[in-house]
């Protein structure tokens, strides 16, 4: 397995990475250019929640601050949210963002109450949009019933596929049919098309029948659910989108490729963004924009 090996071991085995010293652990990677010289939104300025009630691994002011700070540049207002899913919570959203929701009492359990979960769907029924971004275990299990109120499975294992595995992570290539055509990956015009996406392990999903998987794995993929349980990921994706009533969703099976972080002291690895040659930062703004109809 690559680098990513051992912060994954710690996760599954309920040691939290974010225990690591600060200056060798998982964190937001400093340098990288979040500045956008022609925002999409210069004047209005849609109004995304981000979810930070549910113990999540990934917030807006921890190791999804470059994600949040490069919507901003693009004209998002991003509000953090700490309270529970309801319908008064969600209504003033145009996206709603959740990113490996955990919950800490049992996480073989979902993060999210029955409530929220129809509130959520409600959102989305009328015309809200969901990015629910989930990862390996035991990320999968916490957002399962959620993804389920939508018709999308979740392995709630460990992704890999030595045949497209490389230094720097997994490697989903156009070239390959690995990322499909669909806004997110073809963008406004040429210059937003998305061709190579880099993801660091986490889960594989499958969609409800009108789904598009502009992620997919190739038949090589498998998952790994526990010692010596290994399946075939073939046909599955970790990265869909959908309509659902009047709104949209994007799942990912993967939270690192839309962060930009570092690890280790000098010289530090990469994950997500940042990592060069990959097209992960015009994925994250085409999914956005998808997500609050810039693109159809």
């Amino acid at each position: 397995m690559f680098l990513l090996a051992a912060l994954v071991a710690g996760v599954i085995t309920g040691v939290s990475c974010s225990a690591k010293p600060a200056e060798t652990g998982q964190r937001a990677d400093p340098q990288f250019d979040t500045t956008i010289a022609h925002p999409a939104y210069p004047d209005t300025h849609p109004i995304v929640l981000f979810d930070e009630a549910h113990n999540n691994f990934h917030t807006t002011f921890g190791r999804y601050r470059v994600f949040a700070d490069l919507m901003r540049y693009d004209g998002y207002r991003i509000v953090p949210n700490e309270q529970p899913f309801t319908a008064d919570t969600l209504q003033n959203a145009a996206v709603l963002v959740i990113a490996n929701a955990v919950n800490a009492s049992d996480m073989r359990d979902s993060a999210f109450t029955e409530a929220e979960c129809q509130a959520v769907q409600d959102f989305v029924d009328q015309g809200g949009s969901l990015l629910l971004i989930t990862d390996h275990q035991p990320f999968g299990t916490a957002a399962a019933t959620l993804a389920g109120r939508f018709g999308v499975d979740m392995s709630e294992g460990v992704a890999s596929d030595t045949a497209n595995e490389t230094k720097d992570g997994l490697l989903f290539g156009r070239d390959k049919g690995l990322v499909a055509d669909h806004p997110v990956t073809l963008g406004r015009d040429e210059s937003e098309k998305v061709n190579r996406v880099l993801t660091f392990t986490g889960q594989s999903l499958i969609g409800p029948p009108d789904s598009i998987a502009f992620v997919k794995f190739a038949d090589t993929a498998v998952d790994t659910l526990g010692p010596g349980q290994e399946r075939s990921a073939r046909g599955r994706a970790q990265g869909i989108a959908f309509q659902h009533g009047k709104g949209r969703v994007v799942v990912l099976g993967e939270a690192a490729e839309l962060s930009a972080q570092i690890y280790g002291s000098e010289p530090v690895g990469r994950m997500g963004m940042n990592v060069p040659g990959c097209d992960n930062r015009q994925m994250a703004l085409n999914i956005m924009h998808w997500l609050s109809g810039l693109l159809n």
